[in-house]
């Protein structure tokens, strides 16, 4: 059984990526009111991205034989001042993520919960790739403040819309939906 304070932090973590979820759902609907395609659809993929790490962790306590809390979120940001402000968001939001796994990795190392330890690691990893992949969007859509289609161009160039499974990834409860 993982460390109770690991499981609480973790319970609440899964509060925090339902939050991010429905935070890049409201970027995505922002992005499609502004009939950006590419724009929308990179987040509605994060929004899904976001909502199956939540199921992850769920499957991970339900595992474990831990108590599962779905805690209650926060409305997310939903109006944008330009195209600039959601990618700014976001990125702040997974600065914010990356912090608060890093966090949880501390606190199953120093409990000596090497098991919720080990699982941590796959999420470490997964908050480098998106700090990187949204900083480059960030700086690309600050580049196409005035012409939207660069960033659009750019999502189609560089995020080709179907890109393979990460067979290290944790187990999702309920399966990748």
């Amino acid at each position: 059984m993982p460390d109770p304070a690991f499981v609480d932090r973790l319970n609440q973590q899964i509060g925090y990526e339902f939050g991010a979820s429905q935070q890049y759902v409201a970027a995505a609907v922002y992005y499609d009111n502004e009939t950006l395609p590419r724009l929308a659809a990179f987040f509605y993929a994060q929004a899904l991205e976001e909502r199956n790490h939540a199921m992850m962790m769920v499957q991970y306590l339900m595992d474990a034989d831990a108590e599962v809390v779905i805690p209650g979120i926060a409305a997310p940001q939903g109006s944008f001042g330009d195209i600039v402000e959601p990618v700014r968001v976001a990125l702040e939001q997974e600065k914010r993520v990356t912090g608060q796994i890093n966090e949880l990795a501390a606190l199953a190392r120093e409990a000596g919960d090497y098991s919720s330890e080990q699982f941590m690691q796959w999420f470490i990893k997964e908050q480098i790739e998106e700090v990187a992949s949204m900083s480059d969007l960030l700086r690309v859509v600050e580049r196409s403040r005035e012409n939207a289609m660069f960033a659009e161009d750019f999502l189609a160039r560089e995020h080709p819309e179907s890109e393979a499974e990460d067979a290290s990834a944790p187990a999702a409860a309920g399966g990748a939906l």
